[in-house]
């Protein structure tokens, strides 16, 4: 199997990382935590024009019509940059929810930027994201209401609307609401946007095929997952690099950091974690493309193992740089608190090591 990028992969890298680096630099990033503010409109109508939030969208709904390796490749290059805006929610999350429900008006919005949506699934509790969804809807036809709380929702102060899993007399079903009065929610993680959304007969439209959502939700998910796991990867990738730049400046003794055997020894350990992580991601992302047999099992492992990588790794980044390491003006602590909320995010690791325990077992 060939897992280099392709020739077109490889320019859309170096085009966001260059985005990045010019536009959304780390002091624009600190800027954001400083006012509190989300990313300007400026800044979306320029990811707009250079046709990001249109990745995952089908071509006859005005989208580009690629794939979630191509997702990938836009995340790594954002977890590097610890860029706050609302790709993953809207490009990613909202983006795959309403192409495996069907939602064809809500596709052309977003392909177009001309709406920001999200989803809200996460609620309180731990273990398999959809299985604790305690969140009920209650009506009929086009009338319904919601009554619940969703945790976590990312960008859902700034989105336009946001889409619903909810609990019904027929199943998980899936809900609309417009303009969603969303409560900002305080997290470890300063340089995202998260809210918490409570329903309490709360107007919603129902929305997608009929039947029960549950197997659709658990795709959106699991490569929601995936989209993660990549951005984990940009996070670990960064705080690694951030760590050998301090450690070949800082002068101890008479000589580099860089040169005494301990902080070598970290060295390795952190560029290991991360690479070995980064393959899993990349075949997790094949797999989801392809529907793989072997899908689910390679999201668990990847979301797992780039969680456990960028927890390391940000935490290793801490202690290469000693006690300056600790102060809010280095930027360290901004990796770690990426790292630390993205591993909650749609299943910690160790939820999803069980899932790889559980498929295994069960071939045995």
């Amino acid at each position: 199997m060939d897992f280099r990028f392709s020739p077109e992969q490889d320019a859309l890298r170096s085009s966001v990382r260059s985005f990045v680096a010019n536009d959304a630099p780390i002091r624009f990033v600190r800027d954001r935590i400083d006012e509190r503010a989300g990313v300007p409109n400026e800044m979306w109508h320029a990811l707009t024009a250079l046709g990001w939030p249109a990745l995952l969208v089908p071509e006859h709904l005005g989208g580009l019509g690629l794939g979630l390796i191509d997702a990938v490749v836009v995340q790594e290059e954002l977890g590097r940059g610890l860029f706050p805006g609302p790709f993953l929610s809207s490009a990613v999350l909202a983006t795959r929810a309403a192409v495996e429900l069907g939602l064809d008006d809500l596709l052309r919005d977003l392909a177009s930027g001309a709406r920001r949506g999200t989803v809200a699934i996460d609620e309180s509790g731990h273990g398999d994201p959809i299985d604790r969804i305690g969140t009920r809807a209650t009506g009929r036809g086009t009338s319904y209401r919601l009554d619940g709380t969703k945790t976590l929702v990312v960008d859902g102060v700034a989105a336009d609307w946001v889409l619903v899993p909810a609990r019904t007399r027929e199943g998980l079903q899936t809900f609309l609401v417009e303009s969603p009065t969303a409560t900002p929610a305080e997290t470890l993680d300063v340089t995202r946007r998260f809210a918490t959304l409570r329903f309490d007969a709360t107007p919603a439209l129902p929305v997608g095929p009929r039947g029960d959502h549950t197997a659709r939700w658990r795709r959106v998910v699991d490569d929601g997952t995936v989209a993660i796991a990549a951005e984990l990867i940009g996070v670990g990738e960064a705080a690694n690099q951030l760590a050998i730049d301090y450690a070949q400046s800082r002068v101890v003794f008479d000589k580099p950091l860089s040169k005494f055997q301990v902080t070598r020894h970290k060295a390795v350990d952190m560029l290991r974690g991360v690479e070995l992580a980064r393959v899993g991601t990349h075949y997790a992302a094949w797999a989801s493309d392809a529907d793989a047999p072997d899908r689910i099992s390679a999201v668990a492992m990847a979301k797992s193992a780039a969680a456990e990588a960028a927890n390391f790794v940000t935490a290793e980044c801490i202690q290469v740089h000693g006690g300056v390491g600790f102060t809010w003006e280095c930027d360290a602590h901004l990796y770690l608190r990426r790292a630390k909320v993205n591993d909650m995010m749609l299943g910690a690791q160790g939820w999803h090591r069980q899932r790889v325990a559980d498929e295994y077992l069960a071939t045995i």
